[in-house]
């Protein structure tokens, strides 16, 4: 994780990376808050983010680089499951290159001092043009973060007399010395180089293999679909070959019957046509009669249409009714009394029990069976010798309020 002291917070920054420049620059204490899930960041929300932890010196110069990965869920927030120690790989980090102040220490996928957390890690690119490195360098040299330096003491200027061999022997040590960390810096990049490229080789080698995996099996499954699709078309083909084999069979089967019955087929061609003539005759008589028939209704449909539209005699039962001067009322159990309009006379007389179900709200067999319940209020239940309970119950007076089996029921049925 990332120490979040007053120390660390000044000289230590996080640099998200997108492609090859600093996309978002943060101090530790608030990349911390992210890592506690105080906060979010919603525009990386279920974003695979490449970072580096920048430790710096109190010159402001990069003391060491960690290159970690970490994943934002869908509300912008980090991993909680994310545990790497980062300050701690970064005090046991290799060298690295020199970024102004000296080797860096440098933690990433190929140079990691704890193998167990290089999955979470990343190598940076140092080709050139797209080296990473420079890019942190000039992101660090911007101090967009505001990093005071620290106020360097003026060293007193005592002036020190050597003699001319001395100091031309001093002088040769130093460039020797020089010489050699440039060269062994040189080394170091270069093995650094050499072993992120590696690195990217061993991903890009493992993506490949994973895709001709992928493409193995989908070729396979391809070549299972069109195995299973060629058996099925083998199996239609013999199919097809026997119903053709049958078919053909039958064909000649026929062309051997009507060779066969060439003789006495005109024989058989005047039984068809006599046949044909007793059937006409048939025809015709069931047409004559289906007309005598639609005659018939006809007459008898325009005398039910005049007796029915008929006027009533004068001073007649039917007359007086019609004139609304005398009303027709019948009285049915459950409706009580009905005066009968004119028109509907002849349907109440047609069926006076359906009618009386009608205005009741009910069909006629359950009035019918309210009907004889409200006639005879007994238990209807019927015993195993097929004799009637006969108990007797309380009426129900009501059509709508009588429930079958229950209301014709006693309580011990």
């Amino acid at each position: 994780m990332v120490s979040a002291g007053r120390a660390t917070d000044e000289y230590s920054a996080v640099f998200f990376i997108e492609g090859n420049e600093v996309a978002r620059q943060m101090r530790a204490s608030e990349f911390g808050a992210f890592l506690d899930g105080y906060t979010g960041l919603s525009d990386l929300a279920e974003t695979d983010v490449k970072a580096v932890l920048v430790n710096l010196g109190s010159d402001l110069l990069v003391r060491a680089l960690v290159f970690f990965r970490i994943w934002f869920d869908e509300e912008g927030r980090a991993d909680s499951s994310w545990n790497v120690p980062m300050e701690e790989l970064a005090a046991r980090g290799a060298k690295g290159p020199n970024m102004g102040g000296g080797a860096i220490r440098l933690v990433c996928r190929s140079q990691c001092p704890e193998p167990q957390y290089a999955s979470e890690l990343w190598d940076p690119d140092m080709t050139p043009g797209n080296n990473h490195f420079q890019v942190i360098r000039k992101a660090v040299t911007a101090n967009t973060l505001k990093f005071r330096p620290a106020q360097r003491e003026e060293a007193e200027n005592i002036p020190v007399l050597l003699a001319d061999q001395n100091a031309s022997a001093m002088s040769e040590t130093a460039r020797t010395d020089a010489d050699r960390a440039r060269l062994a810096q040189l080394i170091r990049e270069q093995r650094l180089r050499i072993k992120t490229l590696q690195s990217v080789n061993r991903d890009m080698l493992s993506e490949v293999q994973r895709e001709h995996r992928l493409e193995i099996k989908a070729l396979g499954s391809e070549i299972a679909d069109i195995g299973q699709k060629y058996e099925r078309q083998r199996l239609s083909n013999e199919q097809l070959k026997l119903r053709l084999a049958e078919r053909n069979q039958q064909y000649l089967t026929l062309q051997e019957q009507m060779a066969s019955s060439g003789a006495g087929k005109e024989r058989d061609d005047a039984n068809v046509n006599a046949e044909l003539v007793l059937l006409r005759e048939q025809l015709e008589r069931k047409r004559r009669e289906l007309e005598h028939r639609d005659e018939k209704i006809v007459g008898l449909e325009q005398e039910a249409y005049e007796l029915q539209h008929r006027e009533p005699p004068e001073k007649s039962i039917m007359s007086y009714l019609r004139g609304q001067s005398v009303f027709l009322v019948a009285y049915h159990p459950g409706v009580g009394h009905l005066t009968l309009p004119y028109d509907e006379i002849e349907t109440y007389f047609h069926n006076p029990t359906a009618y009386a179900s009608e205005r009741c709200g009910m069909n006629e067999p359950s009035y019918l069976q309210w009907l004889e319940h409200y006639e005879n209020p007994v238990c209807q239940h019927s015993g195993k010798n097929g004799k009637l309970c006969g108990e007797p119950l309380l009426r129900v007076s009501q059509p709508g309020d009588f429930r079958p089996g229950r209301d014709d029921r006693c309580e011990s049925h």
